[in-house]
């Protein structure tokens, strides 16, 4: 088991965490060294600082979905249903919203994180295309 799909929802919680909580922390070292490199830092430490800053984030937000949708799962005894991603997603966009202090930023990405995760499952179950590759 070591694709996040492979896994059935609402079982092997922490298996599913830890893995979307590697591939957070892997988007966030990927998005923020394009940062540093883009945006140069006054100092190496400033550097540092930023890129484990948005590294901590995004492992924090995988790790919160992956925990909140599995366990929702486990809860409501209804593994399959995309209500689960989408209060995943919402855990998610609060954790947002109290990293920023901000009521506002964290509600609307509560709705934005959890509708987008909602449509990803629902896309999953009945077999949408998200990337199309070209003909050879």
């Amino acid at each position: 088991m070591t694709n996040y799909g492979e896994i059935l929802d609402g079982t092997h919680c922490f298996r599913k965490t830890w893995l979307a909580g590697r591939l957070g922390a892997l988007t966030g070292l990927i998005a923020s060294t394009y940062h540093v490199v883009l945006y140069t830092p006054e100092t190496t430490l400033e550097g540092l600082m930023r890129v484990t800053k948005s590294t901590v984030t995004m492992a924090t937000l995988g790790a919160v979905f992956a925990a909140t949708s599995c366990i929702s799962a486990e809860l409501r005894d209804a593994p399959e249903d995309p209500m689960n991603y989408f209060i995943g997603g919402c855990a998610s966009g609060a954790m947002i919203g109290a990293k920023t202090n901000s009521f506002v930023i964290g509600s609307s990405a509560c709705v934005g994180l959890g509708a987008l995760a909602a449509f990803v499952k629902v896309g999953r179950q009945q077999g949408w295309t998200f990337l199309v590759l070209p003909r050879q």
